[in-house]
Protein backbone atom coordinates (compact mmCIF):
# COMPACT_ATOMS: atom_id res chain seq x y z
CA UNK A 1 0.00 0.00 0.00
CA UNK A 2 1.17 3.52 -0.81
CA UNK A 3 -0.02 6.76 0.76
CA UNK A 4 -1.06 9.33 -1.82
CA UNK A 5 -3.02 12.53 -2.39
CA UNK A 6 -4.99 13.44 -5.53
CA UNK A 7 -4.10 16.70 -7.28
CA UNK A 8 -5.88 18.47 -10.13
CA UNK A 9 -4.25 21.28 -12.11
CA UNK A 10 -7.27 22.86 -13.74
CA UNK A 11 -10.89 23.23 -12.68
CA UNK A 12 -11.81 20.10 -14.59
CA UNK A 13 -9.18 17.60 -15.56
CA UNK A 14 -7.50 14.35 -14.62
CA UNK A 15 -6.57 13.69 -11.01
CA UNK A 16 -2.90 12.82 -10.50
CA UNK A 17 -1.37 11.01 -7.55
CA UNK A 18 1.51 12.46 -5.54
CA UNK A 19 3.19 11.42 -2.32
CA UNK A 20 2.25 13.73 0.62
CA UNK A 21 5.56 13.17 2.48
CA UNK A 22 5.07 14.14 6.12
CA UNK A 23 3.09 17.27 5.31
CA UNK A 24 -0.32 17.86 6.88
CA UNK A 25 -2.29 18.05 3.64
CA UNK A 26 -6.07 17.90 3.32
CA UNK A 27 -8.58 18.20 0.49
CA UNK A 28 -9.01 21.82 -0.59
CA UNK A 29 -5.37 22.79 -0.01
CA UNK A 30 -3.09 24.05 -2.76
CA UNK A 31 0.29 22.43 -3.27
CA UNK A 32 3.43 22.89 -5.32
CA UNK A 33 4.53 19.75 -7.17
CA UNK A 34 7.04 18.81 -9.82
CA UNK A 35 5.79 17.39 -13.12
CA UNK A 36 7.34 16.72 -16.51
CA UNK A 37 6.22 20.22 -17.50
CA UNK A 38 8.09 21.72 -14.58
CA UNK A 39 7.05 23.01 -11.17
CA UNK A 40 3.29 23.46 -11.00
CA UNK A 41 0.55 24.72 -8.71
CA UNK A 42 -2.24 22.23 -8.04
CA UNK A 43 -5.48 21.85 -6.08
CA UNK A 44 -5.83 18.89 -3.72
CA UNK A 45 -9.11 17.11 -4.50
CA UNK A 46 -8.35 13.87 -2.70
CA UNK A 47 -6.97 13.86 0.85
CA UNK A 48 -4.26 11.44 2.04
CA UNK A 49 -5.26 7.81 1.62
CA UNK A 50 -3.62 4.43 1.12
CA UNK A 51 -4.03 2.73 -2.26
CA UNK A 52 -2.69 -0.49 -3.73
CA UNK A 53 0.66 -0.24 -5.48
CA UNK A 54 -0.92 -1.57 -8.70
CA UNK A 55 -3.01 1.61 -8.99
CA UNK A 56 0.05 3.84 -9.01
CA UNK A 57 1.83 4.84 -12.20
CA UNK A 58 5.49 4.93 -11.24
CA UNK A 59 7.55 6.88 -10.50
CA UNK A 60 5.42 8.57 -7.85
CA UNK A 61 6.66 12.12 -7.24
CA UNK A 62 6.30 13.75 -3.85
CA UNK A 63 4.78 17.13 -3.05
CA UNK A 64 7.40 19.86 -2.83
CA UNK A 65 5.48 22.01 -0.35
CA UNK A 66 2.12 23.41 0.59
CA UNK A 67 1.40 26.57 -1.40
CA UNK A 68 2.33 29.77 0.41
CA UNK A 69 0.53 33.14 0.08
CA UNK A 70 3.34 34.13 -2.28
CA UNK A 71 2.60 31.07 -4.45
CA UNK A 72 -1.11 31.93 -4.46
CA UNK A 73 -0.31 35.48 -5.60
CA UNK A 74 1.93 34.15 -8.36
CA UNK A 75 -0.76 31.81 -9.61
CA UNK A 76 -3.28 34.66 -9.70
CA UNK A 77 -0.75 36.78 -11.59
CA UNK A 78 -0.28 33.97 -14.12
CA UNK A 79 -4.03 33.82 -14.74
CA UNK A 80 -4.01 37.56 -15.56
CA UNK A 81 -0.99 37.17 -17.82
CA UNK A 82 -2.77 34.38 -19.67
CA UNK A 83 -5.54 36.78 -20.72
CA UNK A 84 -2.95 39.20 -22.11
CA UNK A 85 -1.10 36.37 -23.86
CA UNK A 86 -4.37 35.19 -25.43
CA UNK A 87 -5.06 38.62 -26.94
CA UNK A 88 -1.51 38.97 -28.24
CA UNK A 89 -1.61 35.54 -29.85
CA UNK A 90 -4.95 36.29 -31.51
CA UNK A 91 -3.47 39.40 -33.11
CA UNK A 92 -0.41 37.47 -34.28
CA UNK A 93 -2.59 34.75 -35.83
CA UNK A 94 -4.53 37.41 -37.75
CA UNK A 95 -1.28 39.08 -38.83
CA UNK A 96 0.05 35.79 -40.20
CA UNK A 97 -3.34 35.05 -41.81
CA UNK A 98 -3.53 31.53 -40.38
CA UNK A 99 -6.68 29.38 -40.52
CA UNK A 100 -6.81 28.47 -36.84
CA UNK A 101 -9.07 29.28 -33.90
CA UNK A 102 -7.35 30.12 -30.61
CA UNK A 103 -9.11 28.53 -27.65
CA UNK A 104 -6.99 29.14 -24.56
CA UNK A 105 -3.60 30.26 -23.27
CA UNK A 106 -1.80 28.77 -20.28
CA UNK A 107 1.35 29.72 -18.37
CA UNK A 108 3.22 27.07 -16.45
CA UNK A 109 3.64 28.04 -12.79
CA UNK A 110 7.36 28.76 -13.17
CA UNK A 111 6.72 30.77 -16.37
CA UNK A 112 9.08 28.44 -18.19
CA UNK A 113 6.58 27.90 -21.00
CA UNK A 114 3.43 29.39 -22.52
CA UNK A 115 0.95 26.96 -24.07
CA UNK A 116 -1.63 27.98 -26.65
CA UNK A 117 -4.54 25.65 -27.46
CA UNK A 118 -6.22 25.94 -30.85
CA UNK A 119 -8.50 24.13 -33.27
CA UNK A 120 -8.13 23.92 -37.04
CA UNK A 121 -9.65 21.90 -39.87
CA UNK A 122 -6.29 20.51 -40.93
CA UNK A 123 -2.58 20.95 -40.37
CA UNK A 124 -1.32 24.50 -39.95
CA UNK A 125 2.19 25.72 -40.69
CA UNK A 126 2.75 28.07 -37.77
CA UNK A 127 6.55 28.07 -37.60
CA UNK A 128 6.74 31.80 -38.25
CA UNK A 129 4.03 32.38 -35.64
CA UNK A 130 6.06 30.46 -33.03
CA UNK A 131 9.13 32.57 -33.76
CA UNK A 132 7.04 35.73 -33.49
CA UNK A 133 5.52 34.68 -30.17
CA UNK A 134 8.90 33.59 -28.76
CA UNK A 135 10.32 37.04 -29.51
CA UNK A 136 7.42 38.64 -27.60
CA UNK A 137 7.24 36.39 -24.51
CA UNK A 138 10.97 35.53 -24.25
CA UNK A 139 10.17 31.98 -23.17
CA UNK A 140 9.38 28.58 -24.70
CA UNK A 141 6.21 28.45 -26.78
CA UNK A 142 4.01 25.41 -27.34
CA UNK A 143 1.07 25.37 -29.75
CA UNK A 144 -1.26 22.45 -29.15
CA UNK A 145 -4.03 21.45 -31.56
CA UNK A 146 -7.08 20.01 -29.82
CA UNK A 147 -10.42 18.51 -30.90
CA UNK A 148 -13.91 19.97 -30.65
CA UNK A 149 -14.73 18.06 -27.44
CA UNK A 150 -11.69 19.48 -25.68
CA UNK A 151 -12.58 22.93 -27.01
CA UNK A 152 -16.04 22.70 -25.45
CA UNK A 153 -14.55 21.37 -22.20
CA UNK A 154 -12.28 24.43 -21.95
CA UNK A 155 -14.85 27.05 -22.97
CA UNK A 156 -17.82 25.57 -21.08
CA UNK A 157 -21.47 26.37 -21.74
CA UNK A 158 -25.05 25.30 -21.06
CA UNK A 159 -26.46 22.03 -22.38
CA UNK A 160 -29.97 21.42 -23.73
CA UNK A 161 -30.91 20.21 -20.24
CA UNK A 162 -30.35 23.74 -18.92
CA UNK A 163 -27.38 22.75 -16.76
CA UNK A 164 -23.68 23.51 -17.15
CA UNK A 165 -21.93 21.08 -19.50
CA UNK A 166 -20.83 17.81 -17.88
CA UNK A 167 -17.37 17.98 -19.47
CA UNK A 168 -16.66 21.43 -18.06
CA UNK A 169 -17.97 20.72 -14.55
CA UNK A 170 -17.10 17.21 -13.38
CA UNK A 171 -15.96 14.86 -16.17
CA UNK A 172 -12.22 14.28 -15.89
CA UNK A 173 -12.07 12.25 -19.11
CA UNK A 174 -14.23 11.55 -22.15
CA UNK A 175 -15.99 8.18 -22.09
CA UNK A 176 -16.66 6.41 -25.41
CA UNK A 177 -20.21 7.09 -26.65
CA UNK A 178 -22.03 5.43 -29.57
CA UNK A 179 -25.29 5.62 -31.50
CA UNK A 180 -26.14 2.20 -30.08
CA UNK A 181 -26.62 3.84 -26.66
CA UNK A 182 -29.27 6.21 -28.04
CA UNK A 183 -31.07 3.26 -29.64
CA UNK A 184 -30.84 1.22 -26.44
CA UNK A 185 -32.44 4.08 -24.51
CA UNK A 186 -35.15 4.49 -27.17
CA UNK A 187 -34.19 8.11 -27.81
CA UNK A 188 -34.95 10.10 -30.92
CA UNK A 189 -32.29 9.52 -33.57
CA UNK A 190 -32.54 13.13 -34.69
CA UNK A 191 -28.88 14.31 -34.54
CA UNK A 192 -29.95 17.69 -33.16
CA UNK A 193 -31.46 15.98 -30.10
CA UNK A 194 -28.64 13.60 -29.25
CA UNK A 195 -25.67 15.85 -30.07
CA UNK A 196 -24.00 18.12 -27.54
CA UNK A 197 -22.68 21.65 -27.90
CA UNK A 198 -19.51 20.25 -29.48
CA UNK A 199 -21.46 18.61 -32.30
CA UNK A 200 -20.61 15.11 -31.09
CA UNK A 201 -22.86 12.64 -29.29
CA UNK A 202 -23.79 13.82 -25.81
CA UNK A 203 -21.53 12.44 -23.06
CA UNK A 204 -24.55 11.93 -20.79
CA UNK A 205 -25.75 9.06 -23.01
CA UNK A 206 -23.22 7.02 -21.08
CA UNK A 207 -24.63 7.93 -17.66
CA UNK A 208 -27.65 5.59 -17.70
CA UNK A 209 -26.45 3.08 -20.28
CA UNK A 210 -25.70 0.30 -17.80
CA UNK A 211 -29.13 0.70 -16.18
CA UNK A 212 -30.91 0.54 -19.54
CA UNK A 213 -28.89 -2.52 -20.60
CA UNK A 214 -29.86 -4.28 -17.37
CA UNK A 215 -33.55 -3.33 -17.58
CA UNK A 216 -33.87 -4.09 -21.31
CA UNK A 217 -32.64 -7.64 -20.73
CA UNK A 218 -35.71 -8.22 -18.54
CA UNK A 219 -38.17 -6.97 -21.19
CA UNK A 220 -39.60 -8.64 -24.30
CA UNK A 221 -39.01 -6.94 -27.63
CA UNK A 222 -41.62 -5.14 -29.72
CA UNK A 223 -43.61 -7.65 -31.73
CA UNK A 224 -42.71 -10.60 -29.49
CA UNK A 225 -45.50 -13.07 -28.66
CA UNK A 226 -46.06 -13.47 -24.92
CA UNK A 227 -48.41 -15.34 -22.59
CA UNK A 228 -50.33 -13.29 -20.02
CA UNK A 229 -51.28 -14.35 -16.46
CA UNK A 230 -54.85 -15.02 -17.71
CA UNK A 231 -53.54 -17.56 -20.20
CA UNK A 232 -53.98 -15.29 -23.23
CA UNK A 233 -51.45 -14.96 -26.02
CA UNK A 234 -50.69 -11.52 -27.34
CA UNK A 235 -48.23 -9.34 -29.21
CA UNK A 236 -46.07 -6.78 -27.43
CA UNK A 237 -47.08 -3.30 -28.60
CA UNK A 238 -44.84 -1.12 -26.39
CA UNK A 239 -42.67 -1.25 -23.28
CA UNK A 240 -41.91 1.16 -20.45
CA UNK A 241 -38.31 0.42 -19.62
CA UNK A 242 -38.02 2.29 -16.33
CA UNK A 243 -41.36 1.11 -14.93
CA UNK A 244 -40.89 -2.38 -16.37
CA UNK A 245 -44.42 -2.38 -17.80
CA UNK A 246 -45.45 -3.98 -21.09
CA UNK A 247 -48.51 -3.22 -23.24
CA UNK A 248 -49.82 -6.31 -25.00
CA UNK A 249 -52.45 -6.62 -27.77
CA UNK A 250 -54.65 -9.61 -26.90
CA UNK A 251 -57.78 -11.13 -28.48
CA UNK A 252 -60.80 -11.06 -26.13
CA UNK A 253 -64.15 -12.26 -27.48
CA UNK A 254 -63.00 -11.79 -31.09
CA UNK A 255 -61.92 -8.23 -30.35
CA UNK A 256 -58.44 -6.83 -29.96
CA UNK A 257 -57.70 -5.21 -26.63
CA UNK A 258 -54.59 -3.53 -25.23
CA UNK A 259 -53.68 -4.54 -21.69
CA UNK A 260 -50.70 -3.53 -19.55
CA UNK A 261 -48.75 -6.02 -17.43
CA UNK A 262 -45.62 -6.00 -15.23
CA UNK A 263 -42.81 -7.55 -17.26
CA UNK A 264 -42.13 -10.32 -14.74
CA UNK A 265 -45.73 -11.64 -15.10
CA UNK A 266 -45.35 -12.38 -18.80
CA UNK A 267 -43.87 -15.47 -20.44
CA UNK A 268 -42.07 -15.15 -23.75
CA UNK A 269 -43.41 -17.50 -26.41
CA UNK A 270 -41.90 -16.28 -29.67
CA UNK A 271 -39.30 -13.71 -30.66
CA UNK A 272 -40.01 -11.30 -33.50
CA UNK A 273 -37.83 -8.96 -35.56
CA UNK A 274 -40.37 -6.18 -35.41
CA UNK A 275 -38.19 -4.26 -32.95
CA UNK A 276 -35.47 -3.84 -35.55
CA UNK A 277 -38.07 -2.88 -38.14
CA UNK A 278 -39.37 -0.18 -35.80
CA UNK A 279 -35.80 1.08 -35.40
CA UNK A 280 -35.46 1.37 -39.19
CA UNK A 281 -38.81 3.18 -39.34
CA UNK A 282 -37.50 5.76 -36.85
CA UNK A 283 -34.54 6.40 -39.16
CA UNK A 284 -36.88 6.74 -42.15
CA UNK A 285 -38.64 9.61 -40.39
CA UNK A 286 -35.42 11.62 -40.57
CA UNK A 287 -34.72 14.04 -43.42
CA UNK A 288 -31.90 13.27 -45.84
CA UNK A 289 -29.72 15.88 -44.14
CA UNK A 290 -30.46 14.40 -40.69
CA UNK A 291 -29.60 10.91 -41.99
CA UNK A 292 -26.27 12.17 -43.30
CA UNK A 293 -25.55 13.78 -39.94
CA UNK A 294 -26.49 10.55 -38.16
CA UNK A 295 -24.12 8.61 -40.42
CA UNK A 296 -21.37 11.08 -39.54
CA UNK A 297 -22.00 10.58 -35.82
CA UNK A 298 -22.01 6.80 -36.27
CA UNK A 299 -18.71 6.99 -38.12
CA UNK A 300 -17.10 9.10 -35.38
CA UNK A 301 -18.57 7.08 -32.51
CA UNK A 302 -18.89 3.60 -33.98
CA UNK A 303 -19.00 0.33 -32.15
CA UNK A 304 -15.29 0.64 -31.45
CA UNK A 305 -16.28 3.04 -28.68
CA UNK A 306 -14.64 6.02 -30.28
CA UNK A 307 -11.12 7.21 -29.85
CA UNK A 308 -10.47 9.51 -26.99
CA UNK A 309 -10.27 13.11 -28.10
CA UNK A 310 -6.91 13.32 -26.48
CA UNK A 311 -5.67 10.59 -28.75
CA UNK A 312 -6.15 12.92 -31.71
CA UNK A 313 -4.51 15.83 -29.98
CA UNK A 314 -1.46 17.05 -31.87
CA UNK A 315 1.39 18.65 -30.05
CA UNK A 316 3.71 21.14 -31.69
CA UNK A 317 6.60 22.75 -29.88
CA UNK A 318 9.03 25.53 -30.70
CA UNK A 319 11.92 23.15 -30.08
CA UNK A 320 12.48 19.54 -29.13
CA UNK A 321 11.80 18.79 -25.50
CA UNK A 322 11.98 15.71 -23.35
CA UNK A 323 8.63 16.18 -21.61
CA UNK A 324 6.24 14.99 -24.32
CA UNK A 325 4.58 12.81 -21.68
CA UNK A 326 3.15 15.87 -19.93
CA UNK A 327 2.22 15.49 -16.28
CA UNK A 328 1.50 11.80 -16.69
CA UNK A 329 5.17 10.84 -16.73
CA UNK A 330 5.87 12.20 -13.29
CA UNK A 331 2.55 12.70 -11.59
CA UNK A 332 1.78 9.09 -10.85
CA UNK A 333 -1.70 9.26 -12.36
CA UNK A 334 -4.26 6.63 -11.36
CA UNK A 335 -4.62 3.73 -13.68
CA UNK A 336 -8.34 3.44 -13.02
Amino acid sequence: MTRIIGVRFRNVGKVYYFGPKSLNIKAGDHVIVETARGVEYGHVVLGPKDVEDSRIVQPLKEVIRLATPKDDAREESNRKKEKEAFQICQKKIAAHNLEMKLIDAEYTFDNNKVLFYFTADGRVDFRELVKDLASVFKTRIELRQIGVRDETKILGGIGICGRALCCSTYLSDFAPVSIKMAKEQNLSLNPAKISGTCGRLMCCLKNEQETYEYLNKKLPGLGDIVATPEGLRGEVQSVNVLRQLVKVVVDVNDEKEIREYPADELKLKQRHKKGKEKEKEKEKDLTQEERRELERLEKEHGESGGRKEKGKEKKHQSRKESDHGGRKASGGRTSG
